[in-house]
């Protein structure tokens, strides 16, 4: 948990995702509203790992170390994993990717965005190395600052075991949902919650 609230927060979308991630709107939405204070960042992230993470530590280089935090959805959640191993930044992590080189290894070639059917990128073999080069430790992962972590976890993800998730999410603080789905179609019963960790709202 923070000690005190960010300034500064990063979030990261998940993969086919962009900024226009529903769920990114909302707390975008949210913190324009109540919280123009906050600078916020959600970039578009290229499909090279390599090249997000670049961005990122670039994008972020001037924040302060004691006022920033990450969030991220699918495998924008293993990237915030990966800042918060680096950073030691407060990370807010929902259905978080957490063996993306396994589960992507069959997406290599073209590949449609989510947001917009129409364009397409491509996910190259190499891409899959790269997720494994930041997947620590290698076999087992598992959060650096656990007890400076929030999870959003939902039973009903159809794209990744929850098991997984909370297994790697241990000595975090949890949000076990029964039931929702990968994209978190319910987020706006839970944004109270990570708001509250981020100790953004009274």
């Amino acid at each position: 948990m923070p000690d005190m609230p960010p300034t500064h927060l990063l979030y990261l979308h998940g993969f086919r995702s962009s900024p226009d991630s529903f769920k990114a709107q909302r707390l975008l939405g949210w913190l324009a509203e109540h919280r123009p204070d906050v600078t916020a960042w959600c970039p578009a992230l290229p499909p090279s790992p390599a090249e997000a993470m670049h961005l990122v530590r670039e994008g972020t280089s001037g924040w302060p170390a004691d006022r920033s935090a990450v969030l991220g959805s699918s495998l924008g959640g293993f990237y915030a994993a990966a800042v918060s191993r680096e950073r030691g930044w407060p990370a807010v992590l929902m259905n978080p990717a957490v063996f993306p080189a396994r589960d992507l290894a069959g997406w290599v070639g073209t590949v449609e965005a989510f947001h917009d059917p129409g364009e397409t990128f491509e996910f190259r073999a190499a891409f899959i190395d790269e997720l494994d080069a930041l997947t620590q430790p290698p076999t087992r992962p598992r959060l650096a600052h656990p007890e400076r972590c929030f999870a959003l976890i939902a039973q009903g993800d159809e794209l990744l075991d929850w098991r997984e998730m909370a297994a790697f999410c241990n000595g975090a603080q949890v949000r076990l949902i029964e039931g929702s789905d990968h994209a978190l179609s319910d987020f706006d019963e839970h944004l109270p919650h990570l708001l509250d960790f981020l100790k953004l709202c009274d």
